[in-house]
């Protein structure tokens, strides 16, 4: 099933294009990266589907405009994790989870509201931390915050920025592994721009690589981390950097 369709996206600040005539298709149950160098556009591309900048082209989700919907039913369907979260309230975990159901919120209530703010903060793991201040909150742990609070959202689409910027690796894994298990429930997929090429590889059904204001590659996995492709975006041979930084890592935990 076809959930989001993107053709001939573009987005220019002012004369300056950013990128132009990107096109990808997102279906049921797949999980596309969205890899690049800094500046390809990646964040832009993310906030043109979020509707937080002007583009030309068309999204389409669903087989209809998505700018058709209303910010509730965008909210809805559509659930975005930031890079970084300024948190200046004390409000605690099971609080700001709960804003994830401001959407849902009705004249006679939100009766599945509360069951899925629990099961959000159990598959989590920050039930055990639910009536903690998030200002008392490592920076994992606040993130997996946020993370519940898409997750009580409940959209058919996650859309990731960076999600895992300035974590250590545990979190790193803790997320994405969060994130993958999210994905496997009908009706579901997930947009992420990520840094990491191992994380990207590890965890994505499929690749778009954005370089010099455009879709250098896109499709399998296996398709756009060719060598060819990757080396010409990024200005250097990935592979063999990307196999000397895991030899450096195998000498290290040898070390006594």
């Amino acid at each position: 099933m076809n959930i989001l369709r993107v053709d001939h996206l573009g987005v220019s600040f002012g004369q300056t294009p950013v990128f132009q005539e990107v096109s990808f298709e997102l279906n049921e149950g797949d999980w596309l990266m969205m890899i690049g160098p800094n500046g390809s556009g990646k964040s832009t591309l993310v906030r043109a589907i979020s509707g937080a900048v002007p583009y030309s082209g068309s999204i389409s989700y669903l087989d209809g405009d998505i700018r058709r919907l209303r910010p509730g039913e965008l909210a809805r369907n559509i659930g975005i994790l930031a890079q970084n979260h300024y948190v200046g309230y004390a409000f605690t975990v099971r609080e700001v989870v709960r804003l994830g159901r401001y959407a849902y919120k009705r004249e006679n209530g939100d009766p599945e509201g509360e069951p899925r703010i629990q099961r959000a903060l159990e598959l989590t793991g920050m039930d055990v931390l639910a009536d903690k201040s998030v200002l008392h909150l490592s920076g994992g742990e606040l993130q997996r915050v946020f993370l519940a609070q898409l997750f009580a959202q409940d959209p058919r689409v996650l859309i990731l920025d960076e999600p895992t910027n300035h974590l250590d690796l545990i979190y790193q894994k803790q997320v994405f592994d969060l994130v993958s298990q999210w994905r496997r429930e009908p009706g579901r997929a997930v947009i992420s721009v990520v840094h990491d090429l191992s994380l990207a590889r590890a965890y994505g059904t499929q690749a778009l690589l954005l370089y010099e204001k455009r879709a250098l590659a896109q499709g399998s996995m296996d398709r756009v981390f060719d060598p060819a492709c990757l080396n010409a975006a990024y200005g250097m041979d990935v592979a063999a950097w990307m196999r000397t930084t895991m030899d450096d890592v195998f000498v290290l935990s040898r070390l006594p």
